[in-house]
């Protein structure tokens, strides 16, 4: 059976930049293995998996090389990229996952690609779990916790960027991953309202790239510190992103650009 796959760096306007996700089409599912094979060997921070209904809803499930994860967001900006470009006069569409229910993503008019996702603000919490203290370099100002991740807040640009981890006692955490945030600052950042890095060993590897779905804890956390609900936001990872933030009560609509790397097919066995 042969498969088209699509590469696509999402959350960018440059090749190489952004955080890279392989999007496949198919009429009915694949088998679980077969999907999670497929991920593994193609060694991504994701890949999107997108069977449409007869109403029109596409149904996505996200798969890193290690296991199905339940919300994604750059892989789904990857996804809607795809199905923009396979057809261009539609300029909504509606992706439904278990996780997150129906997402509604549109093409704006400023050529961004805008996803319309829950708001998960975190909460507070105010005794740092031990594995957590024990796998960061620099202790937290402020710790604070939803369904997917720690949020933990540092004072500083120079924190964020050079905290070392210890992978193992991240992993301990599980099933949650760790994000470092925080505001930002200086002249280097001056275009962003702050910064983050995300890292996931329990789920995906070592560190993510640009993680759309962090931002709908980010988000609304930094809106609530800065009194604002537009923000814009940069993952100061390796290869780095930009997400442009809204807030809207329950909601919180992430966009960014995603540019095309490949398009090709792959031979498999169902």
């Amino acid at each position: 059976m042969q498969l088209e796959i699509n590469v696509i760096d999402a959350f960018t306007d440059t090749m190489f930049k952004g955080n890279s996700a392989a999007v496949i089409i198919t009429e009915k599912w694949l088998s679980d293995d077969l999907m999670q094979s497929i991920a593994f060997e193609n060694n991504l921070s994701e890949t999107a998996f997108i069977v449409a209904d007869k109403e029109g809803i596409y149904h996505i499930r996200w798969f890193s090389p290690f296991t199905e994860i339940a919300f994604c967001g750059h892989a789904t900006l990857a996804s809607a990229f795809v199905l923009f470009n396979k057809n261009p006069t539609v300029d909504a569409i509606k992706f439904s996952a278990e996780a997150v229910g129906i997402l509604t993503v549109l093409q704006t008019e400023a050529g961004k690609i805008q996803m319309d996702f829950p708001n998960r603000m975190p909460e507070k919490i105010d005794d740092i779990p031990e594995r957590l203290s024990a796998g960061l370099s620099i202790m937290p100002v402020e710790i604070y916790r939803n369904e997917q991740a720690y949020f933990v807040i540092y004072d500083s640009e120079s924190d964020v960027l050079n905290v070392k981890r210890d992978n193992e006692q991240l992993k301990q955490l599980t099933p949650l991953d760790v994000v470092v945030t925080c505001q930002a600052k200086s002249a280097e950042y001056k275009d962003y309202d702050f910064i983050s890095r995300y890292f996931w060993p329990a789920n995906g590897g070592d560190e993510d790239p640009v993680t759309g779905s962090a931002h709908t804890g980010l988000a609304p956390l930094w809106a609530k510190r800065l009194n604002k609900n537009e923000l814009i936001a940069y993952q100061a990872s390796k290869r780095g992103g930009v997400l442009n933030c809204t807030v809207a009560n329950n909601r919180v609509l992430v966009s960014g650009n995603a540019v095309q790397y490949m398009t090709g097919f792959i031979t498999v066995e169902e």
